[in-house]
C-alpha cells in the first residue's frame, strides 16, 4: 500500500511538471532512499526521492523537466545526491541544461560516472553559457574526470565557481586543471580538496603566471589525517598564504611570482624552506612590481638563503614588508640583509628606499659582533625604515643593546622598535640610555619591550610614561598655520637690466657700482672706464648679478644676457609673486661700439618694442601682481655724440610713441636717461634713480615674513662653516631650521611635521621671490649663491649641444648620456681642479633641474628611463629661419601659425618655441593649445608652407 502512495506520489509529480502552475527553482534528486516520494522543502524548492526499484521515474522525470517550458524560465538550482549515471539520463540532462536559460548551479554528491558519462556531461558543458558554479563531491571522478572537466572548461566561458570536493584528481588531474586555467580567464573561484598537497603547486602557479584574479583554495586530508588548508588565494585582499608545501611545490610557485601582479601579500610562516627556493625568489624581488609584504618567518632559513633574499632587496623597487624573524641564520645573515638598507659613505645612494620594515631574530639567529655592526650602521644612514623589529633574541647582551640606542640618536625615520623577548634588553644602564634617546629624538613613537627582562621588572613604565609624555596637541588649523610669522618690509629690491646685445649693460653695471662702493673725489666727474677697444666687443656670458648695499637695503642689479642663446632663460627669472623689482630697459644709440654709425629711431623703437613685450607677456603669467611693472628707459653711448641732432630728436620722438601705445600696461619713469655707460659720473643720477625707486618699490609690494630677513644671515653662517657651499639639500635646510630656527622647529614627536614642513617651504619660497636663494620644491634643494647659477650654471645648460653624439635616437638621447655630457662640459679645464657645478650639484640633479626648468624634456614621463630632447638639437634663433634635419628635398610641412589676441602688446617668448618644439616632438600635440591658453589668448591659423 505504502509502495503505491509513494509511486502516485512521482506520478503526481509528472503531472505537475506538465501543469503551468508548477513553478521551482530549486530541484534536488535523492537516489539513496528506500522509498520515493517528494515534498515541497520551501515555497521554490522542491526534494525528490527515487528508490531502485523506481529508477525509470529519474528518466523520465528529466526527460519531462527537459520539454516544460515554465520550469524551463525558473530553475535555477540543480542537485543530485547518489545517483549513478546512465548515457541516456545524461542525454537528458544535457537537453533539460541546454534548454534552461536560468539554471545557475549544478552539483553532485556522492555520483558515480563511468568514462561515457564523464565524457557527454563535458560536452554538455562545452556547449553551456548559462551555469556559473559546479560543484562535484565525492564522485571519484579521478584524474581522467579532472583532465575531461578541464577539457570542458577551455571552450566555457560562462562557468565561475568550480569545487571538486574529496575527490583524488592527483597530480596529473591537477596538471590538467592548470592547463585550463592558463586558458580560461572567466573561473573566478576554484575549490580543491585532495589526499594529496601535490595538487596545490600546479594549480596556484598557473593562477599566479597567468595572474587570474581566481580565488584559490586547495585542502589535503594526506593517509586519514584531520583535513587543512595547503594554499589559499583571495583577490580582493590580494593575499596568497600558503601554509604547507613540500619544496618542489615551493620552488614552482617562487618561478610563477616573477612577473605576477595580482599578489601584494605572501605568507609562508611555518613553511620548511631551503636556499634552492631563496635563489629563485631573488630572482622575484627583482622582477616583481606588485609585492608589498613577505612573511618568511620560522621557514628554517640559514644564511645562504637570506643572502639571496638580500640580492633581491638591492634592485627590488616594491617591497614594503619583510618578516624574517625565527630562522636560523647568523651575523652574516643579518650583515647582508642589511646591507641594501644601509650607506657606507657620504657619496653612496641607498640601494633599497622601498623597504619600511624588517624583522628578524629567535632563538635559533646568532647575530653576534658582525650583526650588531651592521645594525648600528643601518641605523644611523638609513632614510626609510620606519619600524624595525628583533624578536626573542639570545646573543646581543645589555651592553649591545645601549649601542644600539646611542645609534638612534642619529635616525629621524624609524617610528617603531620591537624588541620583544630580546634577553640582553635589561638593567638600569639600558633604561637610562633608553631614556637619554628620547630626549634626543622626538620621531620614535613606539617601543615593544614586551617579554623583556626590563618589562618583567616593571622597569618599562617611564619609557611608556615618556613616550607618552609628548600627548597630542591640538592640531593647527591652515589659518593658524603662520600666525607666529610676523611679516615686514622686504630689505631686498632686484633691478633687471634688458637690452640687445652690445647696449653697454655690463659698462653701466660697473660704473653704477662705482658710485655705491667709491668715495666721492672731486676729479671723479671727469673719471672713465677705460675699457680696452679688445673688451668692448667681448659680449657678457650668461646672466650676472651684482649686489649693493645701500642703508640697510640690498640692491641687486640682474643683468640679463643680451645674446639671442640666453632668451630663453629670461622667462625663467622672470620675478612674479609681487616680489620687490624693477626694469632698466637700456638700448645703444649706436649699432655697434667699435663705429660711430647710429641706429635710426625704427631700430630703437624696435629694440624697446620687444622688451617691453616681453615685460608685459610675463608680468600676465606672473600669479599675484599686485602693480604694474616700473620700467626706466635708458640710452647709452651718448657720449659720441658731439651736439643734438635731428635723429636724436626723432629717437626721443619714437620712444614716446613707444611710451603711450604701453601706457596701462607699464608704469614708466617719466625720464629717459642719456648716459655714458662708462663714466661714473655720468651716472650718477641714474645710480640715486636705482636707490629711490628701490625705496618706493619696497614699500609698495607685499610684506614678507620677518624670518625671512634673519634666515638670509643664518644661510651666510651656513655657507662660512661649510666651505662655502653653493648649494643646500633640502635635508641640511631641515637641520639648520631644526637646530637655528625656533620658529621652524619641530618641537616634539607629536607636532604635526606636515605643517613644519609647510612652513620651511613657505619661508623657502619667499626667500625664492627675493632673490635671495633659488628653490626648487620637486627636487629638494636650495641654489645659496644666485649669481654662480645663472651664469656659471644656467649660462653652461643653454649651451649644451648634443647634436654630435653617436647615441641619440630620432633626435632624442638618453639619461645616462646627457649625464655623461654634462660632466664634460662643466669639467674644469685646468688639471687637478674639479668644476664648482659639479660639486655642489650631482649630473643626476642637473639633468632633473633641466626638465624642472623645461630646458630638457622626457619622451615619455611615466617611464623614469625616458629617453630626453634638449631643444637645442633643434637650429633655431632670433633672426634666424627654422630649420629642421630633414633631407628629403621634396617634403611639405604643415603646421600651425599661433599669434597673440593682444599682439601690440604681447608676444609668445623666445623661452616658448623650444618648448613648442619639444612638445610637439613628443607627441604631445594636443597639450600645445592647453599650454598657450594658459599664458596668452591664442588665435590659430592653419597654415601649410613648404619648406618651412
Amino acid at each position: 500500500m505504502g509502495s503505491n502512495q509513494n509511486l502516485r506520489e512521482l506520478q503526481w509529480l509528472l503531472q505537475m511538471i506538465k501543469s503551468e502552475s508548477f513553478n521551482p527553482q530549486s530541484i534536488s534528486f535523492y537516489l539513496s532512499h528506500r522509498t520515493s516520494g517528494c515534498y515541497q522543502e520551501t515555497e521554490n524548492s522542491v526534494n525528490i526521492n527515487i528508490s531502485e526499484d523506481s529508477l525509470s521515474y529519474f528518466s523520465n522525470i528529466l526527460s519531462d523537466l527537459g520539454t516544460a517550458k515554465n520550469i524551463q524560465s525558473s530553475l535555477t538550482n540543480l542537485e543530485f545526491h547518489c545517483v549513478e549515471w546512465g548515457l541516456e539520463q545524461l542525454v537528458y540532462l544535457g537537453i533539460l541544461l541546454q534548454n534552461s536559460s536560468n539554471i545557475k548551479q549544478l552539483v553532485f554528491r556522492l555520483n558515480r560516472f563511468n568514462i561515457e558519462c564523464l565524457s557527454e556531461l563535458c560536452e554538455v558543458l562545452k556547449r553551456n553559457r548559462v551555469i556559473k558554479e559546479i560543484m562535484i563531491s565525492e564522485s571519484g571522478i579521478g584524474p581522467v574526470g579532472a583532465g575531461l572537466i578541464a577539457s570542458a572548461l577551455k571552450l566555457n566561458e560562462s562557468l565561475e565557481e568550480l569545487q571538486i570536493w574529496e575527490d583524488s584528481i592527483g597530480s596529473k588531474g591537477a596538471e590538467e586543471l592548470s592547463k585550463m586555467i592558463e586558458v580560461n580567464s572567466t573561473l573566478k573561484l576554484l575549490t580543491i580538496f585532495d589526499s594529496h598537497p601535490i595538487t596545490a603547486a600546479s594549480l596556484i602557479s598557473a593562477v599566479l603566471a597567468r595572474n587570474r584574479a581566481m580565488e584559490v583554495h586547495v585542502w589535503s586530508g594526506e593517509n586519514g589525517e584531520r583535513s587543512s588548508k595547503v594554499v589559499e588565494f583571495v583577490p580582493d585582499n590580494s593575499t596568497l598564504r600558503i601554509y604547507r608545501l613540500h619544496l618542489s611545490g615551493a620552488v614552482r610557485v617562487a618561478c610563477s611570482l616573477g612577473w605576477n601582479s595580482t599578489v601584494k601579500s605572501l605568507d609562508m610562516t611555518g613553511v620548511r624552506l631551503k636556499s634552492r627556493w631563496a635563489k629563485e625568489f631573488r630572482w622575484v624581488l627583482e622582477q616583481n612590481r606588485s609585492l608589498k609584504e613577505v612573511r618568511l618567518s620560522k621557514t628554517s632559513l640559514k644564511d645562504k638563503g637570506v643572502v639571496y633574499v638580500a640580492a633581491g632587496l638591492f634592485k627590488n623597487q616594491c617591497l614594503e614588508s619583510l618578516y624574517l624573524d625565527g630562522n636560523w641564520f647568523s651575523g652574516i645573515g643579518v650583515e647582508h640583509l642589511l646591507c641594501p638598507l644601509s650607506r657606507f659613505s657620504a657619496l653612496q645612494y641607498q640601494a633599497n628606499i622601498t623597504l619600511k620594515s624588517v624583522t628578524f631574530g629567535g632563538g635559533k639567529t646568532k647575530i653576534g659582533r658582525d650583526g650588531l655592526a651592521s645594525i648600528m650602521q643601518m641605523l644611523t644612514t638609513n632614510e626609510s625604515v620606519i619600524k624595525l623589529g628583533i624578536y626573542d633574541d639570545e646573543s646581543l647582551g645589555a651592553d649591545d643593546f645601549v649601542k644600539i640606542f646611542k645609534s638612534l640618536e642619529r635616525n629621524a625615520t624609524l617610528r617603531y622598535l620591537s624588541l620583544q623577548g630580546c634577553r640582553g634588553v635589561r638593567g638600569d644602564v639600558v633604561l637610562d640610555t633608553i631614556m637619554q634617546t628620547l630626549q634626543v629624538n622626538p620621531w620614535i613613537e613606539d617601543i615593544d619591550l614586551a617579554r623583556t627582562p626590563l618589562q618583567n621588572s616593571g622597569k618599562a613604565d617611564g619609557i611608556y610614561q615618556r613616550l607618552g609624555q609628548n600627548g597630542k596637541t591640538e592640531l593647527e588649523t591652515d589659518t593658524d598655520l603662520f600666525k607666529d610669522m610676523p611679516l615686514t618690509e622686504p630689505k631686498s629690491c632686484r633691478v633687471f637690466f634688458c637690452g640687445q646685445e652690445y647696449a653697454g649693460k655690463t659698462a653701466l653695471c660697473n660704473s653704477i657700482s662705482q658710485n655705491f662702493s667709491s668715495s666721492k673725489l672731486p676729479y671723479m666727474d671727469q673719471v672713465r672706464n677705460l675699457v680696452n677697444p679688445v673688451e668692448q666687443a667681448v659680449r657678457t656670458s650668461g646672466m650676472k648679478i651684482k649686489t649693493f648695499r645701500d642703508e640697510g637695503t640690498k640692491i641687486s642689479i640682474w643683468n640679463l644676457g643680451g645674446q639671442h642663446d640666453s632668451y630663453s632663460l629670461h622667462d625663467l627669472m622672470f620675478p612674479g609673486h609681487g616680489s620687490a623689482s624693477f626694469f632698466l630697459i637700456i638700448s645703444s644709440l649706436f649699432r655697434k661700439p667699435s663705429n660711430r654709425e647710429p641706429k635710426t629711431p625704427a631700430e630703437i623703437e624696435e629694440d624697446l618694442q620687444y622688451w617691453l613685450r616681453f615685460i608685459v607677456s610675463n608680468s600676465r603669467r606672473a600669479l599675484q601682481q599686485c602693480m604694474l611693472p616700473n620700467v626706466t628707459i635708458v640710452l647709452t653711448h651718448f657720449d659720441k655724440i658731439n651736439q643734438p641732432s635731428q635723429n636724436l630728436q626723432l629717437a626721443v620722438n619714437s620712444i614716446q610713441r613707444v611710451r603711450d601705445k604701453f601706457q596701462g600696461f607699464i608704469d614708466f619713469y617719466p625720464t629717459v636717461f642719456t648716459v655714458d655707460a662708462r663714466s661714473s659720473a655720468s651716472v650718477s643720477k641714474l645710480t640715486h634713480h636705482l636707490r629711490k625707486t628701490s625705496k618706493t618699490i619696497l614699500q609698495r609690494v607685499p610684506r614678507v615674513y620677518q624670518l625671512c630677513n634673519d634666515l638670509i644671515q643664518i644661510l651666510s653662517d651656513w655657507r662660512a662653516e661649510n666651505y662655502n657651499k653653493l648649494a643646500m639639500k633640502w635635508k641640511e635646510f631641515d637641520e639648520l631650521c631644526q637646530v637655528k630656527v625656533p620658529p621652524l622647529r619641530i618641537r616634539s614627536r607629536h607636532d604635526n611635521k606636515g605643517k613644519v614642513e609647510m612652513r620651511r617651504k613657505a619661508v623657502a619660497i619667499c626667500l625664492h621671490h627675493m632673490g635671495e636663494v633659488i628653490y626648487f620644491d620637486e627636487l629638494g634643494f636650495l641654489i645659496l649663491d644666485c649669481d654662480w647659477f645663472c651664469s656659471d650654471v644656467l649660462g653652461q645648460l643653454v649651451k649644451l649641444d648634443v647634436r654630435k653624439q653617436n647615441s641619440m635616437e630620432n633626435g632624442f638621447v638618453s639619461r645616462n648620456e646627457v649625464e655623461k655630457i654634462l660632466r664634460g662640459s662643466l669639467q674644469s679645464q685646468i688639471p687637478g681642479m674639479s668644476s664648482k657645478v659639479l660639486e655642489n650639484i650631482e649630473a643626476s640633479d642637473l639633468v632633473m633641474m633641466m626638465l624642472k626648468l623645461e630646458l630638457c624634456y622626457e619622451q615619455n614621463p611615466s617611464d623614469p628611463n625616458s629617453l630626453l630632447l634638449i631643444p637645442s638639437i633643434l637650429e633655431e634663433g632670433r633672426g634666424k629661419p627654422q630649420r629642421w634635419q630633414l633631407s628629403t628635398a621634396d617634403c611639405v610641412y604643415a603646421g600651425r601659425h599661433l599669434e597673440c589676441d593682444d599682439s601690440s602688446h604681447t608676444f609668445l617668448t623666445p623661452g616658448f618655441f623650444p618648448r613648442l618644439q619639444a612638445i610637439s616632438l613628443s607627441f604631445l600635440a594636443p597639450l600645445i593649445l592647453f599650454y598657450c591658453c594658459l599664458c596668452f589668448h591664442v588665435k590659430l591659423n592653419v597654415c601649410k608652407n613648404k619648406g618651412k
